[in-house]
């Protein structure tokens, strides 16, 4: 915990080294409430696929940002967030702000466990973020030049994980956005060439976006040596979120945060500052 927050209400933000967990973290720093950070290196640790971790990391805290990983719609994620939100609000846990996925059905089942926990929740359902391109798998491509993805010209309207964070740290102090879903997108549609060119321009050099197949992608994945049943499943989820389904803007940072979301060229200008890309 912070210093100097003792007597304040903590809370547990599962993933708190991800994209949004460590943005959640930072703003409820900065506003001087206590955190914890589940993670696998955490004191105590929390690993989703050791139960018996929970437990220690649940206890004294009043409220918790989930973020399931590898993603909330792979098999199974449904019923260990049921398990873990049944155990948080019996030790305590009264507020639970959950991080989703735009139009993956397998996500559902996971809010409607949250919904059923009996605690104050806040649902945020989001759209493929921007900071994909600069801290996950999509970055190694910008930074050798070809960005090679399974996605053709579907578009997509990516939200700025920082808004994600936004919405969260608020959910997790304010008690208006208790019993609220938001769904997220950015303020417009790109396809994930034109991302591309964007990212292209703020840094100053060529990048290339090559569609490729779902076979060639596994393919890479495997290659890489990642597991068998997780490239699966991510394939799975990338072809199936990318068919076109999500192609359409959603009013929810508005409606959370009472402004509109961060643009994609701004995420990229202020990204190239940062020589992420270098």
């Amino acid at each position: 915990m912070t210093t100097g927050t003792q007597g304040k209400k903590t809370t547990l933000n599962l993933g708190g080294n991800g994209k949004t967990g460590r943005r959640v973290a930072e703003r409820l720093i900065q506003s001087g409430l206590p955190i914890r950070i589940g993670s696998r290196s955490g004191g105590p640790p929390f690993d989703w696929e050791n139960p018996t971790t929970w437990l220690a990391a649940i206890q004294d805290m009043k409220s918790a940002y989930v973020t399931y990983y590898p993603d909330l719609a792979f098999p199974g994620a449904a019923n260990t967030v049921r398990r873990f939100t049944k155990l948080a609000v019996e030790n305590g846990v009264h507020r639970l702000v959950l991080l989703s996925g735009r139009g993956e059905e397998g996500a559902r089942l996971g809010e409607q466990a949250v919904r059923d926990s009996g605690a104050d929740w806040t649902i945020v359902r989001s759209s493929w973020f921007c900071q994909n391109f600069s801290e996950n798998f999509l970055a190694d491509g910008v930074l050798r030049g070809e960005v090679a993805f399974p996605v053709g010209q579907v578009a997509e309207p990516f939200i700025d994980a920082d808004d994600i964070a936004d919405i969260a740290s608020a959910a997790l102090t304010e008690d208006r956005h208790v019993g609220e879903l938001y769904e997220v997108t950015g303020p417009r549609l790109l396809t994930f060439a034109q991302a591309v060119v964007e990212i292209s321009q703020a840094i100053g050099r060529d990048i290339r976006y090559v569609p490729i197949s779902p076979e060639q992608f596994t393919s890479s994945l495997l290659e890489s040596g990642l597991p068998t049943n997780f490239v699966t499943s991510l394939v799975d989820l990338i072809t199936t979120v990318l068919d076109g389904r999500n192609a359409q803007l959603a009013d929810g940072v508005r409606r959370a945060l009472g402004r509109e979301p961060r643009d994609f060229g701004d995420y990229a200008r202020n990204t190239a500052t940062s020589g992420v890309w270098c």
